[in-house]
């Protein structure tokens, strides 16, 4: 045989070499399988999109600001009216209305 042609076959083996060898995966407890299925399930953290957002005390542009969320703040959502979300930021406690075009729940990535 040519040299390239014994070349090509043992790069090849080589390659193919760690697919041979690569340990079987374990299957997942029920117990894991399940805990990760139920986090899939709830809906992720609220978050806010942008550095900053207006906390108004009713929900339209129009109000009167309260205070502002700032990104990384943590905040809850009370209820939610159209695309406005009546919110408490537990960082500093002010209760106000937020744009839903600011802040928005984050999405989770199940692989299941």
């Amino acid at each position: 045989m040519p040299a390239r042609h014994i070349t090509a076959m043992a790069i090849a083996g080589v390659l193919a070499l760690p697919l041979l060898s690569a340990p079987v995966a374990n299957a997942a407890s029920p117990a894991l399988v399940a805990a990760a299925s139920q986090s899939c399930n709830r809906p992720g953290p609220w978050v806010i999109a942008t550095k900053a957002v207006t906390i108004r005390a009713k929900a339209t542009t129009d109000s009167t600001a309260r205070g502002i969320l700032y990104k990384g703040h943590k905040f809850t959502v009370h209820k939610t009216s159209k695309n406005w979300h009546y919110i408490t930021d537990r960082t500093t406690g002010v209760k106000g209305w937020v744009s839903g075009a600011y802040v928005y729940r984050d999405v989770r990535m199940c692989l299941n």
